[in-house]
């Protein structure tokens, strides 16, 4: 056990921390050369018992603590660290928490940093959207992790497939179809990525091949489907619910308004339609190619009809 390398992952019993820990710990090559530590609120819940149990050393600690993050960081070869904004709605508040983990990570002697980033769209779009701030915010941590020179990796997560179950819904109107209503051309391409099932393979990729990755950023996506595609492929797959799927391109003030009626603040109700109005205009990924990132992995990543067939919201439906 002393020797191998300690592979510290934050989020251990969220979606990506979770998968990566699965991925890891599921290959002989990887789980001989690193030990997992995985960094959790609490230790004592079942989540993280069961970690434990598949012998998973669980630290607790708390991403806004140096403290703790200093006695969870130290002695790691290699760190997954993943942010969550959403929690407190704060762009500020998630830069110092990336941020901090930087520092420590650079005193600690840390040798590869995989950050969990996203694209800066304020200048992606040359000013155009500067309010979608859960990007902006991971691209200010990943530039900041380059200025201070950590050894480092950006793994960008593409578009959740599992956002779809929020998105992809019966119309209210008879015959009750489902339908993919967003602010954009049906021609759209968005990288679809199975956060789950796939965030493991390509965090692997990058532990493994750290020489091949260091200074580069790893695109997390299956393919560039259609917003067109999803009806589409969903009516492959579930042919009875699928009866009369579609997409349907709607107006920002209808978008916002569905948000904003569902509770959202209106603040982040602008953050989402830029969102997607950036992805329109200029590409979620920025445009670039899947190819190199996709040659890194030795396993396949998941494909949209695969998540519909086997998802359990979807599941159920034939």
């Amino acid at each position: 056990m002393s020797d191998k390398k300690v592979f510290v992952v934050f989020g251990a019993t969220g979606i990506q921390g979770g998968s990566v820990i699965n991925s890891v710990l599921s290959d002989p090559a990887a789980a001989q050369e690193f030990r997992i530590r995985g960094i959790t609120r609490d230790p004592s819940k079942p989540n993280a018992q069961a970690l434990a149990a598949r012998g998973v050393e669980c630290v607790a600690g708390e991403i806004g603590d140096k403290a703790s993050l200093t006695k969870a960081i130290t002695g790691a070869h290699s760190v997954y660290a993943v942010t969550n904004y959403w929690e407190k709605m704060d762009h500020k508040l998630e830069f110092e928490q990336g941020k901090n983990i930087a520092d420590i990570c650079k005193e600690a002697g840390v040798q590869h940093l995989i950050w969990s980033g996203l694209f800066d769209v304020t200048k992606l779009s040359n000013g155009k959207y500067p309010n979608v701030y859960h990007f902006d915010s991971k691209a200010r941590v990943e530039s900041y992790i380059r200025e201070i020179g950590v050894p480092s990796s950006t793994f960008m997560p593409g578009f959740y497939m599992s956002n779809l179950e929020n998105m992809f819904k019966p119309s209210p109107q008879p015959p009750h179809a489902y339908t993919l209503a967003l602010p954009m051309s049906p021609s759209t391409p968005i990288p679809f990525f199975d956060a789950a099932a796939d965030t493991g393979k390509f965090v692997k990729a990058i532990l493994m091949k750290r020489d091949k990755v260091l200074g580069k950023r790893v695109y997390a996506a299956t393919e560039y489907y259609t917003a067109a595609d999803v009806p589409k492929i969903f009516g492959e797959v579930k042919k009875e619910a699928g009866k009369g799927a579609s997409f349907m391109t709607i107006d920002k003030d209808t978008y916002k308004r569905e948000l904003t009626g569902a509770g959202m603040p209106e603040f982040a109700a602008q953050e989402m339609y830029e969102n997607m109005a950036f992805m329109d205009e200029f590409g979620y990924f920025g445009k670039e190619n899947l190819d190199w990132s996709h040659s890194l992995l030795d396993e396949k990543a998941t494909t949209l009809a695969e998540y519909f067939s086997a998802a359990p919201f979807w599941k159920y439906l034939k």
